[in-house]
């Protein structure tokens, strides 16, 4: 495949449904569509849907191509993919078929299919079908959709202050002109945006897990709590056996992509398919590191981590907090330990910080510590052209953020 063919079909916004009940199609769909297009919204259902259901699907995920599996029941199958081109003539259908079998392919494209793809499912198939649905859908179909700016926050050891600057960033970004940020408390085990903002819902992101294939605005409203003009979604106040078994951070962020204009993500850990499904679905991964060694240890496993399970490296930041010249590790040595360069530093300002919380008075973001996490905003998400230019209050809510960074 040449590289204006891989252009060609990556320029697509594709937002998929697949259909897939055979098991060892559902793997080798799913491994293949998280691989090839990490950043598009898929929605996985493992039986024929009914009409009803068809649309309720068709109607909350807006799929501008669906993936229907042959392999199984081919006449349910192909009555599907004539339901799908009925009910939406604007979505792509890929039909997917156990072998080369001429008759049902035949069948398949009677039936509403603009192409298909033969077991073992490859990449060249998915982008060979992929070009023909660019060509053939309506362009409004198949044209890229603006979505939000989404920043993960990955600690590379416990203690670094990635939630405290997770937070501060979500601000700072409010700051520079973007009216819509969410900031989502992904922990499921110890999350402490709540305690850090001191704001509480009766709702978590537990809730938007459950209620997925409802979500509308008015509920989604439901869900988060707002704290300065920002959306906060908050992780569950009591540790549960589902948390223990989350698996795809996807159904929450699919829909938030639609409805802000950045979203910051607060992971517990870079470690496990809950976190890394967030790294994945990331524009950028902030890797919050120290000058300490144990922490540039931490780092280094969790680049190699991350690596190993997909995350691109070029979008992996690092970025060293509470670093002082004069203590630890220099920014050269950090550099060459993990073979990439350092994104941003965030100063040691312990003394200010002490004296804040004494006084009771918040940090000004003229500081050390303000100026580098707002510099660390714009360097990620630029300025808004629509910046809010309304006057800032002293006492600010990000002054007091700031005043509890390094806690």
């Amino acid at each position: 495949m040449s590289a204006s063919e891989q252009q060609q079909w990556s320029h697509g916004s594709w937002r998929i449904l697949s259909v897939a009940v055979e098991p060892r199609m559902q793997r080798e769909l799913s491994m293949l569509l998280r691989a090839t297009l990490p950043s598009s919204p898929i929605q996985e259902v493992s039986n024929y849907p009914e009409q009803k259901d068809l649309q309720q699907l068709l109607g909350a995920h807006q799929p501008n191509v669906c993936f229907v599996d042959l392999s199984g029941d081919t006449d349910t199958g192909l009555s599907l993919v004539n339901l799908i081109n009925r009910t939406d003539p604007g979505i792509g259908v890929v039909a997917l078929l156990q072998s080369n079998n001429p008759e049902l392919i035949l069948k398949s494209l009677r039936q509403g299919a603009s192409e298909f793809m033969l077991m073992p499912l490859s990449d060249d198939q998915l982008h060979g079908a992929l070009n023909k649905l660019i060509r053939v859908l309506p362009k409004e179909r198949t044209e890229p959709v603006v979505h939000a700016r989404t920043i993960a926050v990955l600690p590379a050891k416990g203690a670094c202050g990635a939630t405290t600057i997770a937070a501060c960033l979500a601000f700072q970004i409010r700051r520079l002109g973007h009216k819509k940020v969410l900031l989502a408390d992904m922990d499921p085990l110890a999350g402490t945006i709540p305690f850090i903002l001191k704001v509480k819902c009766a709702y978590s992101f537990m809730d938007v897990l459950h209620r997925g294939a409802d979500l509308d605005q008015d509920l989604w409203k439901a869900m988060v709590t707002s704290r300065e003009n920002i959306d906060v979604l908050l992780s569950p106040e009591s540790l549960s056996d589902a948390a223990m078994d989350l698996q795809d951070a996807r159904p929450i962020l699919e829909y938030a992509r639609s409805h802000y204009d950045a979203i910051v993500l607060d992971a517990g850990s870079p470690y496990g398919p809950w976190n890394v499904s967030q790294a994945m679905i990331a524009d950028e991964v902030l890797l919050i590191t120290t000058n300490e060694l144990s922490s540039l240890q931490g780092a280094q496993r969790a680049l190699g981590y991350l690596h190993a399970n997909g995350v691109q490296p070029e979008k992996i930041r690092t970025v060293v907090n509470r670093f002082s010249k004069g203590v630890g590790l220099s920014r050269e040595v950090i550099q060459t330990a993990l073979q990439s360069d350092i994104f941003e530093v965030i100063p040691s300002d312990f003394e200010t910080i002490q004296k804040s919380l004494l006084e009771g008075k918040p940090i000004a973001p003229s500081t050390g510590v303000g100026k580098a996490i707002g510099q660390l905003a714009e360097r990620i998400v630029g300025r808004s052209e629509s910046k809010d230019k309304s006057p800032k209050k002293s006492g600010s809510p990000l002054s007091s953020l700031l005043s509890l960074f390094g806690r």
